[in-house]
């Protein structure tokens, strides 16, 4: 893949060639030269039309909106964490599952295989005492059972990949090869609305949005195993859940995504979109939550994001920013963001960096997760 493409585009057209594979049955989806095929396709006029929108306030409901929105094109359920044993051994953690729909129609036939919705993964564990990054990637056709996503009972799976609700407790589990998950999982604090009340505008155009809603602060407990050994672990988790059709536009090469959990209980997200020619979207916005879990919404001119250093991939050979300051004057806080180490770097059908944060301040510590596309 070109380097300097969003993220979201990436994605789009990687789990649009997984899907088209699995709908019509022509080829693997893994097949290289179908999937370039489906690529050149893609890239031209591809239309979104027939899919809603995220334009109007939202009135959230749950369990609803703990489950799929299929009329909307693309959705995630994205959990990331950072966990310990009781004797300090650090771990990182991010588990994610989307979801694309290629229609909104009913597909033709009869088949049990034919599907319009295509489920894609990511898996990561980062070691932080061996400086090791575990990452896997799954994807699937949503037929058969083989990858889904639910209101009630909560659920979302692909294959053994899944998280679900039991009871108060959310529940996740993965494993791939000899690197293995279990967490269960418990909100400690209210449901966050980011953006203007859980719609999250991108850019002007009107559409170019998406509904947003996070739990900032899941209490968790569990176990994590590499190779032979098997850790307990305790630490805090994060969950982002976004659905929208057209939230990105042209222009805008990618993003720098950070979450930040205070050792006080107090939890940042801020987030800028970059353009293409070095500027920063005016759409970018942040959030700020305060120990009793109220939110205080954060646009561009209250804060700001400086790098203060650079990492070089010895695998893709791309530059990343390696070090931030993340400061708001109004809130009088200034945070230093520093990964546990550098080598978080996804390299699968697109690659990425996403990783666990060490964060610092004259005040108060914490630790976070990073997200960096389009580098």
């Amino acid at each position: 893949m070109k380097k300097g493409k969003p993220l979201i585009l990436v994605l789009v057209l990687f789990v649009v060639v997984a899907g088209m594979g699995a709908w019509f049955g022509l080829q693997h989806p893994e097949d290289e030269a179908f999937r370039a095929d489906v690529i050149a396709e893609m890239a031209g006029d591809g239309s979104n039309e027939q899919f809603s929108r995220a334009i109007d306030p939202y009135e959230f409901s749950f369990p609803r909106d703990y489950g799929p929105h299929p009329n909307f094109q693309t959705e995630w359920w994205y959990y990331t964490g950072n966990l310990k044993t009781k004797t300090g051994r650090h771990f990182g953690y991010q588990f994610t599952i989307f979801r694309r729909a290629l229609d909104t129609g009913k597909i033709p036939g009869e088949s049990d295989w034919r599907t319009n919705q295509v489920y894609f993964a990511h898996f990561a564990v980062s070691d932080i005492q061996e400086e090791k990054f575990h990452s896997f990637e799954k994807f699937s056709r949503g037929a058969l059972g083989l990858s889904g996503a639910q209101a009630e009972p909560y659920m979302v799976w692909l294959d053994d990949w899944q998280v679900f609700k039991e009871g108060e407790e959310y529940v996740l589990l993965a494993k791939e090869g000899q690197v293995a998950l279990q967490l269960k999982m418990t909100l400690e604090k209210p449901t966050v609305f980011q953006g203007d009340d859980g719609l999250s505008r991108k850019s002007e155009d009107e559409g170019n949005a998406s509904y947003y809603y996070a739990q900032t602060r899941l209490a968790s407990e569990g176990v994590i195993e590499v190779g032979s050994q098997r850790f307990e672990v305790t630490g805090d988790s994060w969950l982002d859940r976004e659905w929208s059709t057209s939230a990105f536009k042209r222009g805008e090469s990618g993003w720098d995504w950070f979450s930040v959990q205070l050792e006080d209980n107090r939890e940042v997200m801020l987030y800028q979109i970059r353009y293409k020619d070095g500027g920063i979207s005016p759409y970018s916005s942040g959030s700020y939550i305060d120990a009793s879990g109220k939110k205080t919404h954060l646009t561009l001119d209250e804060y700001s994001i400086e790098v203060t250093d650079s990492w070089k991939s010895p695998h893709t050979e791309t530059v990343f920013p390696s070090s931030w300051i993340l400061s708001i004057p109004g809130l009088n806080l200034e945070l230093t963001v520093i990964p546990l180490f550098n080598d978080q770097e996804h390299r699968h059908s697109f690659n990425y960096w996403e990783g666990a944060a060490r964060v610092t301040s004259d005040s108060v510590n914490g630790y976070g997760y990073v997200e960096l596309t389009g580098y």
